[in-house]
């Protein structure tokens, strides 16, 4: 069993959430057994997660990626789009299965077959949806890893599929 060890402080990726910050590990004692917890909030979503630390490996989650995964990521959204011609649903579940793993460049992957430049047809609103979760998680990584506001990091990984 792999303990994973953060400290307060630290950013951090849970897969189905993006990206955290650990704001305290406390202990607390649920049915009489004393737990040790990582407190981990997401302001985005203003949502407190409590993870055990040690189903922390097994729940998926991770260290911000290193600057080299998030440059693969961004060199994965200047490829061409893969676009596979099966049923919607079942690529939506892929889509949202990429989105959780928490993988950036699953999630850069998602992002870049799902854009659309201005001379493209529209998207449905659940490519639409999925489109902005993807691009949200990825910003939020990207944000985090290189010490700059979301906002910034959006408008980084949308010129960089405008350019593509």
């Amino acid at each position: 069993m792999t303990v994973v060890s953060f400290a307060q402080g630290d950013y951090v990726v849970y897969p189905t959430h993006g990206v955290g910050q650990v704001v305290a590990i406390e202990t607390q004692e649920i049915g009489g057994m004393k737990l040790q917890l990582f407190v981990i909030t997401f302001d985005r979503d203003r949502m407190t997660l409590r993870v055990p630390v040690t189903k922390a490996h097994k729940s998926g989650l991770r260290k911000l990626s290193p600057c080299s995964v998030m440059e693969t990521a961004l060199t994965t959204l200047k490829g061409r789009a893969k676009v596979k011609r099966t049923m919607w649903s079942r690529r939506a579940q892929e889509y949202e299965a990429k989105i959780n793993s928490g993988d950036p460049v699953s999630i850069a992957e998602v992002v870049r077959d799902l854009h659309r430049n201005a001379n493209q047809p529209d998207q449905s609103y659940s490519e639409r949806q999925i489109y902005e979760a993807a691009l949200e998680r990825l910003a939020s990584e990207l944000a985090a890893v290189e010490r700059i506001d979301t906002t910034a990091a959006t408008a980084r990984l949308e010129s960089l599929l405008e350019a593509a």
